[in-house]
């Protein structure tokens, strides 16, 4: 994808699907869900990168309760644009999880093959708990059977971009979820 412009770049949003006002307003749901996981234990925020730095650094302000932050990122998308289902660890967590309730910060579940594998990954390190909160959820899409803990928003099958979500590395600093277009 070329961006020669401001005025390209903004062409290639076709609407706005979920509005910062929104967002706020589940992340703080999303927040007192995580609130009460909490027993004594240490919670870990996990987030999947790249796609869901935004939406876990806001939920992470959203947590009131004694909580550490963690990042992975995995890769299944190796030589195209649809998920081969094998997933490889790019970068990995820097601690051991058994003693703690874990909750991976999800942007988006379309498929559901790299969430599966990812979870198979983290339960077999034994945490004391795992839950997946994922900001939007595709069901449309899925080819595996992977539900989120809790999911922000359920979307249609369109192509998204804002608040992480990319094109071609573009738009994730949009501040609210739109559809792409791709024309």
């Amino acid at each position: 994808m070329e961006i020669n412009s401001v005025k390209d770049y903004e062409s290639r949003i076709k609407r706005v699907l979920i509005t910062q006002e929104e967002i706020k307003a589940s992340l703080k749901k999303a927040g007192e869900f995580i609130d009460s996981l909490y027993d004594g234990k240490p919670i870990l925020l996990v987030s999947v990168l790249k796609g869901s730095f935004v939406f876990m650094a806001d939920l992470a302000r959203e947590v009131t309760v004694p909580c550490e932050i963690g990042f992975m990122c995995v890769k299944s998308y190796f030589e195209g644009t649809s998920s081969s289902g094998n997933v490889s660890i790019v970068m990995d967590l820097d601690r051991d999880i058994s003693g703690y309730h874990v909750v991976v910060a999800e942007d988006i579940i379309d498929t559901g093959r790299t969430l599966e594998k990812l979870v198979e990954i983290l339960r077999a390190r034994n945490p004391l708990s795992l839950h997946v909160i994922t900001l939007l959820d595709k069901p449309d899409r899925r080819v595996v059977e992977m539900k989120a803990d809790m999911s922000l928003f359920v979307i249609p099958d369109h192509f998204v971009i804002g608040y992480g979500l990319d094109a071609a590395e573009y738009y994730r600093t949009l501040p609210y979820i739109a559809e792409y277009n791709e024309e």
